[in-house]
């Protein structure tokens, strides 16, 4: 109720002021005396005030036996979402939604990460792609980190709410027929491998022999000229003890003689994995197996390279 005479209050006094303006704010009064028969003037600055149809409403409504009753609702719209002002609406929602979900369940048992259930999530890239979001690394890594954290809980304790928080991370594939392709033994006995490193690719066709390498039509020694080229190239066949077993048959191109080198490595531990699948763990441990992502740092403008700067100045 009282909301509601402030509101009138408020579009009283506007009225009166829009049209304050248009009435002669000053007018003369003439008051005439039985004592005397000259006529005095006087001055005032206010004007009447005459009532409205505004004043007759809100005398109306107090005396209305339901004025106790009576509520105005503001008409103001309101966001749905805390994050509406933000630049990543959904993703401030569901990292919030996360972060009170790990606080208020922290304390439940989990089960070790081996034997929980196998869950394909989504990567940075597929995420941006689903909410349409440009989500930053850093915030995604954090969220992600708190997912897989909740899904770690029992699954005899696992509230719904956790499940329906954690589902928009996850890819809606099955992961149990995500099996890998095998690479097959052709008719002559090759295995073949790809591998790469920087920006090279490498092709590499193993298959039993004397342990010949042929690399781009040239010997190992005419390929690469630095010795621990040489040694990073058969890097797998090396620490095998497989040296005199195989012969090497390879297709290198793009980049450089180490990056070359290096991935010729992987390729040719692929093909070995292919003809022993017993030497893919000491393989990996080797690390043969793993795509080493690191590149070239690009130039950036007004750097002298990479990181560097150009000196200082003071004049």
């Amino acid at each position: 109720m009282s909301s509601l005479r402030y509101s009138f209050r408020c579009l009283r006094d506007f009225r009166a002021t829009a049209t304050g303006q248009t009435r002669s704010s000053v007018y003369i009064k003439t008051k005439a005396t039985t004592t005397s028969s000259r006529s005095r003037r006087t001055f005032s600055t206010t004007t009447t005030r005459q009532e409205d149809g505004l004043d007759r409403l809100e005398r109306a409504i107090k005396m209305s036996p339901a004025a106790a009753e009576l509520q105005i609702t503001y008409a103001r719209p309101m966001p749905t979402s805390p994050s509406y002002f933000s630049r990543h609406v959904q993703f401030n929602d569901s990292f919030v939604l996360v972060q009170d979900l790990a606080r208020k369940y922290a304390r439940l048992p989990t089960v070790p990460p081996g034997q929980a259930e196998r869950v394909a999530w989504k990567t940075k890239e597929q995420y941006r792609l689903a909410v349409g979001e440009a989500v930053k690394a850093r915030d995604f890594s954090a969220c992600i980190g708190l997912v897989k954290r909740l899904h770690q809980i029992h699954p005899d304790l696992m509230p719904e709410e956790v499940k329906e928080g954690i589902r928009p991370f996850k890819r809606a594939i099955n992961v149990y027929l995500n099996t890998p392709k095998p690479i097959p033994i052709d008719k002559f006995g090759r295995s073949h491998g790809v591998g790469r490193r920087k920006s090279s690719v490498a092709r590499a066709w193993l298959v039993e022999g004397t342990g010949e390498v042929l690399i781009n039509g040239k010997t190992l020694n005419d390929a690469f000229g630095r010795v621990h080229d040489r040694e990073s190239a058969l890097w797998g066949l090396k620490t095998m003890e497989r040296m005199d077993k195989y012969n090497v048959w390879a297709l290198v191109e793009g980049g450089g003689t180490t990056g070359q080198a290096e991935a010729l490595a992987m390729a040719i531990a692929k093909a070995l994995a292919v003809h022993e699948p017993a030497l893919k763990t000491p393989l990996r441990k080797a690390g043969c197996l793993t795509r080493d992502p690191r590149k070239v740092e690009r130039k950036k403008a007004g750097h002298v390279k990479a990181r560097k700067m150009p000196a200082w100045v003071k004049r």
